[in-house]
């Protein structure tokens, strides 16, 4: 008997299509759930790696020019009214309250200090939320996928069961094909949150370390406006 079951659960297709186009229409469509999860995860990824690597060329290729000894305001006209990486633009939101601050006579207008730094600490907070936009994403399928492929593999075992409460056997032949099913919803929702967990902590941290040294180019610039603003006094 164990002889024949062993034998008819050979002759089952357990590939991986053979596997999905069997499940149940509840497990298939928590399959595709977690392959589309899969394939958002990993646009968003290649997406950051991509950005973070621009942005971070962008600032060391900016602190060339920064700290070349070239006049600011010959910096500044030179970004022109669009500056395109983000120390550009967070200089530039620095260098236009400057020239707020002034008066028409040349004189400056009282609290210029504090409006300086909330204007490039602005331009800073816009420069996260383009760094972290959509990492929200790869915690939710990290958080999420494993569970809703056990959903998926909790059901596809229900309708294991059923398979052979209604052939009256607990044969190999049977249970196998429901069981490898069932299991396999789980996997695919491993494979979508593992690289979501690992790649959310790695651009997180990543995103911190960016947004950090913006914040401290602000904070030199705003010190080297500080020096100009106390001469000018």
């Amino acid at each position: 008997m164990e002889t024949e079951a062993l034998a008819m659960a050979q002759e089952i297709d357990f590939s991986l299509i053979a596997l999905f186009a069997r499940a149940t229409l509840t497990v298939k469509l928590v399959m595709l759930l977690m392959i589309g999860m899969s394939i958002w995860s990993w646009a968003i990824i290649i997406q950051k790696v991509m950005l973070y690597r621009k942005a971070r060329a962008e600032a060391q290729q900016f602190d060339a020019a920064f700290w070349s000894g070239e006049p600011l305001d010959e910096l500044y006209e030179a970004l022109g009214p669009e500056p395109q990486g983000a120390s550009e633009r967070i200089f530039a939101a620095g260098m236009t309250e400057w020239r707020r601050s002034h008066r028409h006579d040349g004189a400056l207008i009282a609290g210029a200090q504090a409006r300086i730094d909330r204007a490039m600490d602005v331009a800073i907070a816009r420069e996260s939320d383009v760094l972290n936009h959509s990492l929200q994403v790869l915690a939710t399928t990290g958080a999420t996928a494993p569970f809703i492929g056990l959903f998926g593999t909790v059901w596809g075992i229900k309708h294991a069961f059923e398979e052979i409460a209604i052939a009256k056997t607990s044969d190999l032949a049977v249970v196998a094909p429901g069981i490898a099913e069932a299991l396999l919803a789980t996997a695919i929702g491993l494979v979508a949150a593992i690289p979501a967990v690992v790649a959310y902590n790695k651009l997180s941290a990543d995103s911190e370390r960016i947004t950090g040294n913006y914040g401290a180019f602000a904070d030199e610039f705003s010190t080297i406006l500080s020096r100009q603003l106390d001469s000018a006094a």
